[in-house]
């Protein structure tokens, strides 16, 4: 993370407060808080899901629009992607199906496999992108799958 420029690094880190909080209500707090700790790490995986494919998608909007045109259909499909995974996670609850152990994992493998479109990116996106996703994919994904195990 040395490449990445100090404010994106420190306000991307501190986007792993609120899931080691709840992580931590989890493991730690009073039994009254679990169910909210649980919404809310789900809530909170949910919305960075989809605001990274929100960046995806002014990434591609961003590019020449002579790569647009050529290169970057997948981007545009991948970019409406993690909303409609955050959306697909949340209908079990809306349902009153199992809930929440299940969408939380399928939250933090798509955070985990998200990865990949961050590194398709290659050259559109800014050099130090890598830098800072890799550490912010890993940590929250897991953060989220050890919300559901706790």
């Amino acid at each position: 993370m040395g490449d990445v420029p100090a404010l994106p690094r420190w306000l991307g880190l501190s986007g792993l407060l609120p899931q080691m909080a709840c992580l931590a209500v989890l493991l730690a707090g009073p039994a009254e808080w679990r169910e909210a700790a649980q919404a809310i790490a789900f809530g909170y995986a949910a919305l960075i899901l989809s605001f990274l494919g929100g960046t995806w998608w002014g990434i591609a909007a961003a590019a020449p629009a002579a790569q647009r045109r050529q290169t970057l259909g997948w981007v545009w499909i991948a970019a409406v992607t993690p909303s409609l995974v955050a959306l697909a996670c949340f209908l079990p609850w809306a349902l009153g199906w199992t809930w929440p152990e299940p969408s939380l994992v399928m939250l933090g493998g798509a955070l985990l496999v998200s990865l990949g479109a961050d590194a398709k990116l290659g050259a559109l996106a800014p050099r130090w992108w890598m830098g800072l996703r890799v550490p912010l994919s890993l940590g929250l994904g897991l953060l989220t799958m050890g919300t559901a195990l706790a």
